[in-house]
């Protein structure tokens, strides 16, 4: 894989010359792959800390840059044009793979395990690892690059955020055994602990402080990493006063996702997916 990489950082650097590159298509395509495989990944934990690996973002936007504007889909029902680099992905029955009928689609160069479930609508955009177990629900959107785990449940309209620039941003990471609830959004290179739980409607961003109402702590992104979930928390959407100037004059408060307990056992029967519909 190393000498991959060196191909890609070469051609990447080369910039609109890349696309005279006759190695170009050929790389690219191998990279593709890959990443479709999930042999490679935009980011990977290791030592308990997850490290993004640059040189994979830098084959997704070459992969843009070389690619050239195609039709695809039957132009009598539902035609599409985008980069003939980014086909959409068609799976076969020994994949194991359960995409419902009803407008879904998971572009080349994603990675989706086996038994995961995709509900209609939902979008699965390049370089997203998508692990075993997992359901993306409807209208939901797993972004570019982003990392999800097993068994992670990702409820109605729940937009996963995507990150290709800048290249060293980390992208968002959901762990395993997480309950995104429905209309929450997670962006900018959050990361979210295995068996947290996000109630309906929070919102997590690298801006986004998070109130720990349990241990006392208050949890912030900074200048060295992202903001962090803890593991097993328990996430629903708050509010907290502002104290100054005419917004405390006028009694006005901003959102802020509170961490108000920590998973248990009655949480674990709440939350509890149907394994039947599987």
């Amino acid at each position: 894989m190393h000498e991959l990489q060196r191909e890609i950082e070469r051609l990447y650097a080369m910039g609109q010359d890349a696309t005279k590159d006759l190695g170009s298509a050929t790389a690219f395509l191998r990279f593709r792959d890959s990443l479709t495989a999930g042999t490679i990944r935009a980011a990977e934990k290791a030592n308990g800390v997850w490290l993004t690996n640059a040189w994979v973002k830098q084959g997704i936007l070459l992969g843009f840059r070389i690619g050239k504007l195609a039709e695809s889909g039957d132009p009598r029902v539902l035609s599409f044009v985008d980069k003939d680099t980014y086909p959409t992905r068609h799976f076969a029955a020994s994949e194991q793979v359960r995409v419902i009928p009803g407008g879904s689609s998971v572009r080349s160069g994603a990675y989706v395990a086996s038994s995961v479930v995709c509900m209609p609508p939902m979008f699965i955009n390049v370089g997203a690892y998508v692990d075993e177990g997992t359901m993306v629900d409807s209208h939901a959107l797993v972004g570019s690059c982003a990392q999800v785990g097993k068994r992670v449940h990702i409820s109605a309209a729940a937009q996963i955020g995507g990150v290709l620039e800048p290249i060293n941003a980390s992208p968002v990471i959901i762990e395993d055994d997480v309950l995104i609830g429905g209309n929450c959004g997670v962006y900018e290179g959050t990361q979210v602990g295995a068996r947290a739980v996000l109630g309906a409607g929070v919102i997590l961003t690298r801006s986004t402080p998070l109130f720990d109402t349990v241990k006392g702590e208050i949890y912030r992104a900074s200048a060295t990493g992202p903001l962090r979930v803890p593991e097993g928390a328990v996430v629903v959407p708050g509010s907290r006063a502002i104290t100054k100037g005419k917004a405390a004059e006028w009694g006005l408060s901003l959102y802020t996702p509170v961490i108000v307990k920590y998973r248990d056992q009655r949480t674990d029967r709440g939350v509890e997916l149907e394994d039947i519909l599987r």
